[in-house]
């Protein structure tokens, strides 16, 4: 009986290792993933920042409001992004309800195998 003891309290540590192996992992790429983001989005909001106001100079050059009004460009442009933001903050919101944590699936999947083999010795015994 001892030994069986000390056996799965052996197994235990080496699931628990397992675990910590397995989320180590998912938050190193993880990590990985958001740096390389955050790089592209610098780069890309740089780019949309000289794309929009460009883009509110043609709309001030196209609407029919005269040399003056040079601001309505931009306010047509900034209502635009308003609009884009709201739906993606909206797009944003379900994706995160429908995110799941890091789970070590294959330190619980040992787990249950572990169990299950130890109820199949105990009711052989």
């Amino acid at each position: 009986m001892q030994e069986i003891s000390e056996r799965v309290s052996m197994l235990v540590r080496e699931e628990i290792e397992l675990a910590k192996a397995e989320v180590t992992e998912k938050i190193t790429k993880l990590i990985k993933a958001i740096v390389v983001g955050v790089a592209a989005g610098v780069f890309a909001v740089t780019g949309l920042m000289f794309f929009l106001h460009g883009l509110a100079w043609l709309a001030w050059f196209a609407l029919p409001v005269g040399d003056g009004a040079i601001f309505w460009g931009f306010f047509v442009v900034a209502g635009l992004l308003f609009l884009l933001g709201g739906f993606a903050g909206f797009l944003a919101a379900r994706f995160f309800k429908e995110s799941k944590p890091p789970v070590p699936a294959m330190a619980i999947d040992e787990a249950g195998k572990i169990r299950k083999t130890l109820k199949f010795r105990k009711q052989r015994a």
